[in-house]
C-alpha cells in the first residue's frame, strides 16, 4: 500500500523537523527565554555539571534545531546533539565515568511528568537522533553545496 521509497523522504524530514522544533523549544524557549542564561547555567552547576557546560547546551539546542530544521549537516548535527540526551538522562558524561555517576532522571523512574522527571523522554529523544542520523536529511533540506528548492533528496542519500 505504500511506496516505501516515495515516502521515506517524506517521514526523515518530518521527524527532522520534529526534532529541531524540540531542541528549539529546549533551548531557545525554556533554557535562554524561561530559565535565562544565567539561571540555565545555576542549574547545570547544581546537579554537578560546570556552569559554562549549561551555556554550551542551550547554544548546541539552539544551532542544532536550526540546522535540523533547515536540512544541514543532518546526519553530523543528529549524532553531535546525542551526548546532549544522554547527558540529560544520566548526570556524568564522559563515559568511562557513567558507572559511578550521579543519576540525573534515572533514578526518578520512568515517567516524566514524575518529580526529578523521568528517563523516557531524553533516552526516546535519543533513540530519534540516532534514527535521523541514520536515514539522513530527507525531502526538502537544504545542503551546503546543493541549492535550495532543488527538490526532495533521498533519506539514504
Amino acid at each position: 500500500m505504500f511506496d516505501e521509497k516515495a515516502t521515506t523522504p517524506y517521514a526523515a524530514a518530518l521527524l527532522r523537523v520534529a526534532l529541531g522544533v524540540l531542541f528549539l523549544a529546549h533551548g531557545g524557549l525554556l533554557k535562554l527565554g524561561t530559565f535565562g542564561l544565567a539561571g540555565t547555567m545555576q542549574f547545570f552547576g547544581s546537579i554537578g555539571y560546570p556552569p559554562l557546560l549549561g551555556a554550551a547546551v542551550a547554544f548546541a539546542e539552539i544551532l542544532g534545531g536550526l540546522a535540523l530544521i533547515a536540512g544541514l549537516w543532518v546526519r553530523w548535527v543528529s549524532l553531535a546533539l546525542v551526548p546532549v540526551l544522554l547527558g540529560a538522562t544520566l548526570q556524568h558524561l564522559p563515559v568511562p565515568v557513567l558507572l559511578g555517576a550521579t543519576l540525573q532522571h534515572l533514578p526518578a523512574g520512568w515517567l516524566f511528568s514524575a518529580p526529578g522527571g523521568g528517563w523516557e523522554f531524553p533516552a526516546f529523544w535519543t533513540v530519534a537522533l540516532l534514527v535521523q542520523a541514520g536515514l539522513g536529511a530527507g525531502a526538502w533540506a537544504l545542503y551546503p553545496a546543493r541549492p535550495a528548492g532543488a527538490g526532495p533528496r533521498a533519506a539514504a542519500a
